[in-house]
């Protein structure tokens, strides 16, 4: 990759990364639904919480695509880059997860940190695929790191082997 960043892939627990912040897909009130979320919150204490509450006080509800950052807590990632993430069918879906992407990245940089944990959004319920969340954002990281030079490593924490294989179809295509 023509890029100072790495990418990484692992199967994982995103809650156990030691990075500068990971992603978690959330929703519009910052609310843990189950899955990635509440395991967040579950590891890293109330505090996650308390500044999520804190930020949907002032804007009442945050736009799909968009991401904003709070303290690690108690997880052995210092920040966690919470993004609301797009359902499919609901319209303009592709650029909305462009979008979680792009603004968890811009996040990055903002706070002058290095490395970054995505799961991959919008899967499952949301109704993307592996290969529509993989591609989308494989894309967009490529657009930002094109324009970026500070960030120094991605992961995708996938949860199981079977989306392991699933991704590594799409990355081994994919032209950097």
């Amino acid at each position: 990759m023509p890029y100072n960043a790495s990418i990484d892939v692992v199967v994982s627990d995103i809650t156990e990364l030691e990075v500068d912040a990971i992603v978690n897909p959330t929703n519009t009130k910052l609310l843990p639904g189950g899955g990635i979320p509440t395991q967040i919150l579950r590891k890293g204490g109330s505090v996650i919480q308390v500044q999520c509450n804190a930020i949907i006080k002032k804007v009442t509800t945050l736009p799909i695509g968009s991401s904003v950052i709070t303290t690690g807590g108690k997880l052995k990632a210092l920040n966690v880059i919470h993004t609301v993430c797009p359902y499919k069918g609901l319209g303009n879906e592709k650029n909305k997860l462009r979008l979680c992407t792009i603004n968890s990245l811009k996040l990055l940089d903002k706070h002058k940190l290095k490395s970054i944990a995505f799961p991959l959004i919008s899967i499952g319920l949301h109704g993307f695929t592996v290969e529509q969340s993989a591609t989308i954002m494989l894309d967009s990281i490529k657009e930002y790191l094109q324009t970026n030079i500070t960030v120094e490593k991605i992961i995708f924490c996938l949860e199981d082997d079977d989306t392991y294989k699933e991704f590594e179809k799409v990355i081994l295509n994919f032209k950097f």
